[in-house]
């Protein structure tokens, strides 16, 4: 038996076929199409006969009949009468005649539309990317929405911008959507094997996926992720979210085009003699069958191994797309998918690498860490009087906030911020590490909300609030200790959508988070002068008239915007002059601006935090308040130049500050000078005395033996390709860096352990999950209180008397010999308090 296969894009050579009578196709053989049109193009309407038909009067037999089918395969719509019902039986074959209808034409039984033709595998491959670019192009058309009211710079919008920077910018990432969405475009065409069926398929598909994501990023400003598809096996009612007002239009009109286009598919359909065919064939089929497999399989894996390395730094795909033009956007996924592709940016977020699996890590090994931290609590708060969640606790973290004066060759004529300078000789603060320079916000503050660090992840993942948070079903947070998040809130006045807060924000248990562009809106927005961001007075507030009408105890988030990037000239009466310090190089003129339009913001937060802090002072309950800057901004050009001074670069300040009524009051750790972000929970609850759990115990003792660790840092904008190559930077209490090879053993066990509790949250089987590894004491564990509508109480459990004192047990305990240790722990003698 003769076999042969045709597919896309491989042209296959017509055969001269025999004609049977009707007779004959009872004797064993059928005619195809092919002789259909045959016939139709030899006899016409009027049953003239040419010099074939003297084939058709020579008597056939059984077995030359079937021979001559064998020889000639039928390669067109008869191939499968099941498919297209074009079987030569009695109840289709046309008239022996040779006449047809006014439509058709019908040639020894086989029916065939006027005008019909034979589409070729050229035509066929013209369509396939015509299709694929129309697809790449509904993809861009779903993020091509500006953030309403958006000062920061417009993104790329459009197709057409899109595969213009292949030749304005050198970047081909317009190329590498195109494939990407081609080989599922071809994967697809070979698992249905009928152009026209497939096609439809496909584009009603990617359709369907600009038009939600178009939805999305109009109701709130984000591009889909792929957590959103977890509606389609929990609440598909979610998807309801997505729709912005007035999209009952819109979703008719897509309606209508698709049903147009499906029309057409199915017109082209009919005037196609070969029906859309990708592989054509008779017989067995097996080699068809096998064909099918690997049009299917290999675009698939390709696929498929493509999205699983893409977001691996080092990876084949990683470097492909880099080497083609990606630029991670990661703090703004709408503009991430507009800069890079849809398809692309949306592949990142698939399958990040987070985290290597430490040595080790099993349920027994993760029971030994909660062992060990759930006696250091227990030694901790041996000493320790206060609640935590007795008091409301203020998380703020100041947009760029850093001493200008400390940067090296740079002079102001002014202090910038003489009021929190005067506030830190007073109270816990210093200087924090930060990851970042010029971005990077979401970083600092993921760490800062969950006492993960930075340092311990893979460099792919950069961005955990794109990449990380909302794939996770288990994201403790520190607001969580207050009543499972329910007595918490944030505030933001920007767009809920940046860095995904609202997102995120949601599966850290905030109920209430207020931006400016909703769904909860804040009061005030208003900027200071030209400024398109909201002045840090306004922002305040906002928190303090929120606080006032929420009575009890709270935890309160607070991210501002007034000391954004860019600086450009925004206030008016600015009285600060910038120049280079002595022997230092001479300052740009556009750096010069910079400096002094941000040392301007720099003097408005400090007054707007003294007034927020005066206005706290007198709230008659007990209030904290942890004030950081994230980093520094990317204006140091001068200074950035010179790698030696990176550290500088990376350091901002924040302190810790309890207001009147609080018995934390005019506290001061003296071993504070340094820090990170990681450790901030674990400083506000020594800062107020307060009671610990096994969790916030470990972060305390790592505190008492590295004072700030962050990944390896460089000065330049933050990049969000990988995280910087190099080895991970840690502080001792001086602010030297630490070399880890010199590291004690309890040391080495407390980065360890750090490693095994942060993969168990992030990456692991959450061993530590339905433990009290996270829980206050007094506190129910906190998944119980998340899953719970009746509101705990936060009670006051005195420690037992058979504990031993902070300072015996501290100096005894040994980390290494699997026994809690905290030899690290001695700012428990070096804590002063004046005042109450």
């Amino acid at each position: 038996m003769h076999m042969r296969v045709r597919t896309l894009g491989i042209p296959c050579i017509g055969i001269p076929r025999l004609k049977y009578t009707d007779a004959q196709e009872g004797n064993g053989s059928r005619m195809s199409d092919v002789e259909g049109l045959q016939s139709v193009q030899e006899h016409g309407d009027d049953g003239q006969h040419t010099h074939d038909d003297a084939f058709a009067q020579e008597p056939r037999n059984d077995a030359d009949a079937q021979h001559d089918a064998d020889d000639h395969p039928r390669v067109n719509g008869a191939v499968d009468a099941a498919v297209d019902g074009s079987e030569g039986g009695p109840e289709n074959s046309g008239e022996q005649d040779g006449h047809g209808s006014d439509n058709t034409k019908k040639g020894n039984g086989v029916s065939v539309p006027a005008g019909a033709t034979r589409f070729s595998s050229w035509t066929y491959a013209v369509l396939f990317l015509l299709f694929s670019i129309v697809g790449v192009g509904m993809m861009q058309w779903g993020v091509s929405v500006s953030a309403n009211g958006s000062a920061l710079p417009e993104p790329l919008a459009g197709l057409w911008d899109f595969i213009v920077n292949m030749w304005t910018q050198q970047r081909y990432v317009f190329v590498l959507n195109l494939a990407l969405l081609a080989l599922i475009y071809l994967a697809v065409l070979f698992l249905i094997n009928h152009f026209w069926v497939a096609t439809p398929v496909v584009m009603t598909a990617w359709m369907i996926f600009s038009l939600v994501e178009r939805f999305k990023v109009q109701s709130r400003y984000e591009a889909l992720l792929p957590t959103d598809f977890d509606f389609l096996n929990s609440n598909a009612g979610d998807i309801a979210t997505f729709l912005p007002s007035g999209s009952t239009g819109m979703i008719i009109n897509v309606t209508i085009g698709m049903l147009v286009f499906i029309a057409l598919c199915v017109l082209a359909n009919h005037f196609d003699l070969r029906k859309g065919r990708i592989i054509e064939h008779r017989g067995s089929g097996k080699a068809v069958v096998a064909a099918r497999i690997v049009g299917v399989l290999v675009p698939g894996l390709v696929v498929a191994m493509f999205v699983s390395a893409v977001g691996t730094v080092g990876s084949w795909a990683n470097s492909l797309a880099e080497g083609m033009g990606d630029i991670p956007s990661m703090w703004d996924s709408v503009y991430d998918s507009q800069r890079n592709g849809t398809l692309l940016a949306f592949s990142r977020q698939l399958n990040p690498k987070i985290m290597d699996e430490p040595a080790g890590y099993s349920e027994a090994t993760m029971q030994g860490v909660l062992k060990r931290y759930e006696a250091q609590a227990k030694t901790i708060n041996a000493t320790r009087t206060a609640n935590l969640t007795d008091s409301s606790v203020v998380f703020v973290l100041s947009e760029s906030f850093s001493d200008p004066l400390r940067v090296p060759g740079l002079n102001l004529n002014e202090d910038p911020m003489p009021f929190i300078r005067s506030l830190k000789d007073t109270t816990t603060s210093g200087l924090m590490l930060s990851s970042g320079y010029g971005g990077g916000t979401a970083n600092l503050e993921f760490q800062a909300l969950t006492g993960l660090s930075m340092a311990n992840f893979d460099s792919s993942l950069t961005s955990p609030y794109q990449q990380l948070i909302p794939k996770l079903q288990w994201t403790p947070s520190v607001n969580q200790l207050w009543d499972g998040g329910k007595d918490s809130v944030a505030f933001h006045p920007y767009e809920a959508s940046m860095y995904s807060r609202s997102t995120n924000y949601q599966k850290f248990g905030f109920p209430h988070f207020y931006t400016r562009s909703g769904p909860e809106f804040i009061k005030n927005s208003k900027p200071i002068d030209t400024s398109p961001y909201a002045g840090d007075n306004a922002a305040y507030s906002d928190v303090t008239d929120w606080m006032q009408n929420a009575p009890g105890n709270r935890f309160v988030q607070l991210v501002t915007m007034q000391n954004h990037m860019p600086y450009s000239n925004w206030y008016n009466n600015n009285q600060f002059v910038a120049t280079p310090g002595q022997g230092a190089p001479a300052l740009g003129s556009d750096e010069t601006m910079a400096i002094q339009t941000y040392a301007k913001g720099m003097s408005l937060t400090d007054a707007s935090t003294s007034d927020f802090l005066s206005s706290l002072d007198s709230e008659n309950r007990p209030i904290t308040v942890m004030f950081y800057g994230d980093h520094l901004p990317g204006i140091y050009t001068t200074a950035g130049a010179n790698s030696a001074n990176s550290i500088a670069l990376h350091e901002t300040d924040y302190f810790i500050w309890s207001n009147q009524a609080s018995a934390s009051s005019g506290t001061k750790l003296n071993d504070s000078a340094y820090s990170s972000p990681n450790f901030f929970m674990a400083q506000t609850a020594e800062h107020m005395n307060a009671k610990v759990s096994p969790y916030i115990a470990f972060l305390t003792l790592l505190h008492g033996k590295i004072s700030a660790m962050e990944p390896p840092v460089v000065n330049k904008i933050q990049g969000w390709s990988r995280i910087p190559a190099g080895q991970t930077i840690y502080l001792d209490a001086q602010g030297n860096p630490m070399d880890a090879r010199s590291f004690d053993a309890p040391t080495k066990q407390m980065l360890n352990d750090y490693k095994l509790i942060q993969y168990d949250i992030t990456a692991g089987k959450h061993y530590l999950e339905n433990t009290d590894f996270m829980t206050l004491p007094g506190v129910k564990n906190a998944a119980a209180i998340a899953g719970s509508d009746a509101k705990s109480s936060a009670s006051n459990t005195a420690a037992s008397a058979s504990v031993p004192s902070a300072a015996s047990a501290l100096t005894s305990l040994d980390i290494v010999n699997g026994s809690a240790t905290a030899a690290a722990h001695q700012r428990e003698g070096q804590v002063s308090r004046s005042g109450r």
